[in-house]
């Protein structure tokens, strides 16, 4: 196995959305003001494209121009990681290529989408992925979503691919976070992939969160993660359990929409999504109206 990767990404990672104008472009000023907003609000980093920034609803150019933006914009203050979502691994390869290219500081690697692989096309995507670019990578393991789980064997194998040095956990088994440390220690660095096991995860040895409720709250997500990193869990216990609510929206099938009408209820962004998405109606826009009103009515207390 290779050596553990000297690689610092660690804290609270928000899923950046991608902002639409009317006529349902993409609006690269408005994108652009949402991950300025998150920056200076102290987030650590930032996922660009990935679930939340609707990534396979945008075309090979806007993608790019996407990142080109954020790039622009950011000027280096954080890590910049792109998702990498395409439907072919060369497609993916090609990407990670481009990405490096604009300037991005590295990449969350997707298995192809819609085939479901075997593990062994798996480990081939992701490897061959990993050679088209020297970014370090973030691996994403989503069950529940992407049909296919990096099962520990497969993990051990890829251990050996020097620029893989992260892994995103998604399953809703926060057993996993252990198992992935017992066998690999330090190897990889672990970020919690679902908002509502964030808790868990971060308590069970992630380094850090890829959070899309962040969008919306980035105040109290960050005091729960500091909370947890100085061992306060009262204090992590009491945010957690306020956020919850919410934070279960990130596991449904509409966590897109949901989370641009939090970021809009927020003042923080559009709810515009691409089609086939559409913006909630009627009752379940109702009950996600309520749930962010109840949440920013609680908020919790930041910073005393």
């Amino acid at each position: 196995m290779s050596p553990a990767p000297a690689y610092p990404w660690s804290g609270v990672y928000p899923a950046a959305t991608t902002q639409f104008d009317a006529a349902g472009q993409v609006d690269l000023a408005a994108t652009a003001a949402v991950q300025e907003a998150l920056v200076r609000d102290g987030v650590h980093g930032l996922v660009l494209l990935g679930t939340v920034g609707e990534n396979n609803s945008l075309s090979a150019e806007e993608k790019r121009a996407v990142l080109s933006g954020a790039v622009k914009a950011l000027r280096g203050r954080v890590p910049l990681i792109s998702g990498v979502s395409e439907y072919t691994t060369a497609g993916a390869a090609a990407y990670a290529r481009d990405a490096e290219r604009i300037g991005v500081s590295g990449l969350m690697v997707l298995p192809a989408m819609v085939y479901v692989p075997t593990a062994a096309e798996l480990e081939q995507h992701f490897r061959t992925v990993a050679q088209a670019t020297a970014l370090p990578i973030m691996l994403y393991n989503n069950p529940p979503a992407y049909r296919v789980n990096i099962d520990l064997a497969t993990l051990a194998r890829l251990a050996e691919v020097p620029n893989i040095v992260a892994l995103k956990e998604s399953s809703p088994d926060p057993r996993r976070f252990t198992d992935v440390i017992n066998q690999f220690a330090e190897r990889f660095v672990l970020f919690a992939g679902l908002d509502d096991i964030a808790f868990e995860g971060l308590v069970l040895g992630a380094k850090g969160w890829v959070s899309g409720l962040t969008n919306a709250f980035p105040a109290e997500s960050l005091a729960l993660y500091a909370a947890i990193r100085a061992g306060d869990l009262a204090r992590a216990r009491t945010i957690y359990r306020w956020f919850m609510p919410l934070l279960h929206l990130d596991s449904e099938h509409d966590l897109v929409q949901s989370i641009k009408l939090a970021e809009h209820i927020m003042g923080r962004g559009s709810e515009r999504v691409r089609a086939p998405r559409l913006p909630l109606t009627g009752a379940r826009r109702a009950a996600v109206i309520a749930m962010v009103e109840q949440a920013r009515a609680t908020r919790p207390v930041i910073g005393d």
